[in-house]
């Protein structure tokens, strides 16, 4: 690892935790459904977000060059590279590592979606990816979802111990630089394969929760498990509270404040 990389993941783990506590608002052809509510306004909800002060920010390279301007410099940041789809029908790579570095990023994001047909697809893009990110020595985040197919045709992220350990192991084999993958849902089975791995490992924020208190549960459990951190998406912006929700996940993640009394701080906060 040259210094180069050492300086930008020393930026996104600069807390005294030592732990991240990162915000997406890269959601851009993942969901079939509708825009998502909380990004359909992106100036306002990155400034929402910024005023929280997370410890980076993950979005596509458009989204960066028409709206990161004003705050850049505030807060790290982290260009996803990949528009893409559970059931493949969309896997585009939209930007590659040189991008992210001419934009000041911190690091680069690239994701892959794991198990059926074309899952070598996904991890041969991720492997180029590794090979461009080394020439600029900038970090490579691998999101990474274990998926089922279903005889109905649709396909679903699964959160099984077994197929989360796999796709770690994926990232592993690839040399990516920081594995975010999905929470097992137990903290006994997910400890153990953040014990088992070289590479640190932060947790995906997952849906959206029906209340922002059972989202920072998870958080709990997830740090509590020995994950570096979290990245959360829709359970920041989705809830219309923002900063509120940034600040009580920092204090879940960074402090190990008890749910309840972190939504409360963060209310009085805000």
């Amino acid at each position: 690892m040259g210094i180069g990389k050492d300086v930008r993941l020393n930026r996104l783990f600069a807390h005294e935790s030592r732990r991240l506590c990162s915000v997406a608002v890269d959601h851009f052809l993942g969901y079939h459904e509708e825009m998502p509510a909380g990004l359909r306004n992106l100036p306002a909800a990155i400034e929402a977000i910024v005023a929280g002060g997370p410890s980076a920010i993950t979005m596509q390279k458009g989204v960066a060059l028409s709206c990161w301007s004003r705050f850049a410099g505030r807060v790290p940041l982290i260009i996803q590279s990949v528009a893409a789809r559970p059931d493949d029908t969309a896997d585009e790579c939209l930007s590659w590592p040189e991008d992210a570095v001419r934009l000041g990023a911190d690091a680069y994001a690239t994701c892959a979606f794991i198990r059926g047909a074309t899952e070598a697809a996904h991890l041969r893009r991720v492997a180029k990816a590794v090979r461009r990110a080394e020439r600029w020595d900038i970090p490579v985040v691998l999101h990474v979802y274990p998926r089922r197919f279903l005889p109905d045709g649709k396909v679903q992220i699964v959160f099984e111990p077994d197929e989360i350990a796999w796709a770690v192991r994926c990232g592993i084999e690839l040399g990516v630089d920081l594995i975010k993958v999905p929470y097992t849902g137990d903290v006994t089975s997910y400890a153990q394969i953040i014990r088992e791995c070289p590479l640190p490992i932060v947790a995906a924020g997952g849906p959206r929760a029906d209340r922002l208190e059972q989202a920072l549960v998870m958080a709990a459990d997830v740090v509590a498990a020995g994950a570096r951190g979290m990245t959360i998406g829709r359970n920041v912006w989705g809830f219309g509270r923002t900063t509120q929700a940034v600040l009580a996940f920092k204090a879940v993640i960074h402090d190990r404040v008890p749910p309840t009394e972190a939504l409360e701080g963060a209310a009085a906060q805000e």
